[in-house]
């Protein structure tokens, strides 16, 4: 009987739950250099503190982000990027209480990238529409569509004079993009719940892993002369590509010898790549840089930074050059992998919570990108899954989008988790 009164609630109420989403997508939250020159979330941020004062939270509270709690966050969990600027940045958090005292934590990143190439968007990217059922606009996708949908899952209950089961907690955050710093430091401040939904878009697949990663740069020195004389110099970027090739031969090392059944296998890419000032000039620097994304269980952190030196340095070894003049190896960013046991009651309840509102089995995935579902399970020691509308496709795209289809799916796919993590919460 809830069920129903919840599709017709929402189907009642659905273009006034699509309007909040396009006012907040109307606010530009950018990051500014991914976080690390500060980032824009204060009228966001105060848009969804006034939403939740509004909806009746019990708290609502507004958390600056800082470095010393990243700086703890780095040296006890090997987690957190240093030197973001943290002007005017802050997390909300909000709380409304239910018949029990346990709780489910809907968590969201309120920031976004700059719109890129904006000459190709067909429609103002800060001025979202509703076009051929797409919500269109910048950071719709990733992810304020997911954020807004888990809100609206709390008024829908509301709206159709449900009581609350369980306590309802909300850590809208900012600096997702500048590596999960926002929610390192809700983490670091003590915001936890008994269980965690992360709401990043899964294009209706329910995610319980993604991948770990560690960004390395590899600088290499060598000796500039004129190109006639090339003999009589050394060419950093010949050095250098011959450590490309020792790390792509780690690469399928790793291919052969690790698997995980929701996860694609690890990989190395070389992303960037510099070095030279002219044709006729022997190029004295080359540096590029790389990401490993690592699997989960089956390998860490402290395994691959050994592996991925320990291969470019033995190929030192074999160079005449290179055995004298080590590169410089240099870790700029990490982020540990996530997995979720599939047998936990969280995982049930969120199969059951699917079923009642789109009519059919969810499937459960991986994903190879990171994000702050790391942070609440590893860090906060929470069940954590990750489901939100919009797909990972649609991410710092041209005209991104989810359909209205999937917003309002997520709301009653959110709305019935409430209540089916209450009934679970009651059996244990």
């Amino acid at each position: 009987m809830e069920n129903e009164k919840l599709r017709q609630t929402l189907e009642k109420n659905k273009q006034n739950y699509i309007d909040y989403l396009l006012k907040l997508a109307s606010i530009d939250t950018h990051d500014i250099g991914h976080g690390i020159e500060g980032g824009l979330e204060a009228k966001g941020q105060d848009f969804m503190a006034e939403l939740f004062a509004s909806m009746g939270a019990e708290k609502v509270e507004k958390d600056p982000l800082n470095e010393e709690s990243i700086l703890k966050c780095k040296e006890k969990y090997r987690e957190g990027n240093t030197g973001h600027n943290y002007e005017n940045r802050y997390n909300v958090y909000a709380s409304f209480c239910g018949k029990s005292k346990k709780s489910i934590l809907f968590n969201g990143h309120i920031d976004h990238m700059p719109a890129e190439n904006e000459e190709h968007w067909s429609i103002p990217p800060l001025s979202p529409q509703v076009i051929d059922g797409k919500i269109t606009g910048l950071g719709v996708a990733d992810m304020k569509a997911g954020l807004m949908a888990s809100v609206m899952a709390t008024k829908l209950l509301k709206d159709a004079g449900i009581e609350l089961p369980v306590t309802v907690k909300y850590a809208s955050v900012c600096d997702e993009e500048g590596g999960g710093n926002g929610s390192l430091c809700a983490a670091m401040s003590g915001v936890k719940a008994d269980a965690v939904v992360v709401c990043e878009p899964t294009n209706y697949e329910l995610l319980a892993a993604h991948m770990g990663w560690v960004f390395f740069q590899v600088e290499v020195e060598g000796i500039a002369v004129h190109s006639g004389l090339k003999l009589s110099g050394v060419n950093a970027i010949e050095k250098a590509g011959k450590l490309m090739e020792a790390i792509d031969e780690l690469e399928h090392r790793w291919l052969l010898k690790y698997k995980h059944p929701l996860l694609p296998p690890p990989s190395s890419n070389v992303g960037v790549i510099y070095g030279g000032e002219a044709g006729s000039t022997i190029p004295d620097y080359c540096c590029f840089k790389t990401c490993v994304h690592y699997l989960p269980g089956v390998m860490s952190h402290e395994q691959v930074v050994e592996e991925y030196t320990n291969a470019i340095l033995k190929r030192c070894e074999g160079d005449e050059w290179l055995s004298g003049h080590k590169p410089k190896i240099t870790i700029y960013q990490t982020g540990n992998p996530f997995e979720m046991d599939l047998d936990h009651p969280f995982v049930g309840a969120f199969k059951q919570a699917y079923r009642n509102a789109v009519g059919r089995e969810v499937t459960i995935a991986g994903s190879p990108a990171g994000c702050d579902s790391r942070t609440w399970r590893n860090i906060v020691k929470c069940p954590t899954l990750q489901y939100g509308p919009g797909s990972l496709e649609q991410c710092h795209t041209v005209d991104e989008y989810v359909t209205e289809e999937q917003y309002l799916d997520a709301i009653q796919i959110y709305a019935n988790l409430i209540l089916e993590w209450a009934k679970v919460c009651i059996e244990n």
